[in-house]
């Protein structure tokens, strides 16, 4: 670990629910998955199991200002997922529900029960399909971060249903990124994508460094579970959660906010947190503001 993610860690632990606490020390692990495939985690802390899921291309270790400061108040764990970090990379795999089982297999090897489960982007839809494939198995409580239910549009929908879905793509749009990512620009095009994720005030050193991180997934791989995570259709699935439920969203993310209004509306009693771009309300706001996000999160898995 180096002395600035050692330093920021430690910042990010500083100050949270109001008071100033001590950030509980990261260790890593690895567990293998029923076909052979080892992946790295990061965790800290003691008690209530907290489990975090990085969204498309992510890192464990992008939740690092989560896992040493929330570890100060739970058993706070963070998994690559495969073909992601510092996990193996085959080459299969990639979809959602091969996810969705190797976050099950994670929870049982563990010994993991009454979980509060977060997912990131993507890690909400890996979120989904394991309700839709095991139901509540294990789950105590979710925390949905910034996922719209549907990325690919269908040209039939109406503007309703458009906005409920928070679409960002169409066919060509989705066939572009798929093919960009995969083709010799690969690099270049992922820099862009990433950068539209966070604000403009957001440092550019971090900026690039989360970056570099996501280049730990090779880009044909990359490409491939893109391509399943955006012609994925979850607004069946979401209504069918009901353990207690927090959603996040951002004003100034690639994520349409009021697609996040949706998600919260169809799930009974959850909690809906939009932050204000002047906030660091983007894509990334765990990262942009990780105070106001830790004790949000914070509480929610405490009551």
């Amino acid at each position: 670990m180096s002395l600035l993610h050692k330093v920021l860690t430690l910042a990010a632990g500083l100050f949270l629910a109001g008071a100033p606490l001590a950030a509980s020390a990261e260790e890593n692990g690895s567990f293998t998955t029923n076909d052979g495939v080892r992946l790295h985690y990061v965790e800290a802390g003691t008690g209530k199991p907290l489990v975090l899921i990085p969204g498309w291309s992510q890192t464990a270790e992008e939740f690092k200002f989560q896992t040493a400061a929330l570890g100060s108040r739970f058993h706070v764990y963070a998994i690559d997922m495969r073909g992601h970090g510092d996990s193996d990379k085959p080459d299969h795999g990639y979809h959602i529900e091969r996810l969705a089982e190797d976050v099950h297999e994670f929870l049982m090897a563990k010994n993991l029960a009454d979980v509060a489960l977060l997912g990131h982007s993507m890690g909400c839809s890996v979120i989904w399909s394991y309700w839709e494939l095991f139901g509540k198995d294990r789950i105590g409580k979710l925390v949905l971060v910034d996922q719209m239910p549907m990325i690919t549009s269908n040209p039939t929908w109406s503007a309703q249903e458009l906005q409920d879905a928070g679409s960002i793509f169409d066919a060509k749009g989705l066939y572009d990124a798929y093919n960009g990512l995969a083709g010799p620009d690969g690099l270049k095009v992922t820099d862009g994508f990433v950068a539209g994720m966070f604000t403009k005030q957001y440092s550019r050193d971090m900026l690039h460094w989360v970056i570099e991180q996501n280049l730990k997934m090779p880009r044909k791989y990359a490409a491939w579970l893109l391509y399943n995570h955006a012609t994925q259709d979850w607004r069946h699935v979401i209504p069918l959660i009901d353990v207690p439920t927090l959603v996040v969203g951002g004003k100034a993310s690639l994520v349409p906010w009021k697609s996040q209004l949706w998600v919260g509306s169809q799930i009974r009693g959850a909690k809906v947190e939009i932050f204000d771009e002047s906030e660091g309300g983007s894509h990334f706001m765990f990262m942009e503001n990780p105070d106001k996000f830790n004790r949000l999160v914070g509480d929610f898995v405490a009551q």
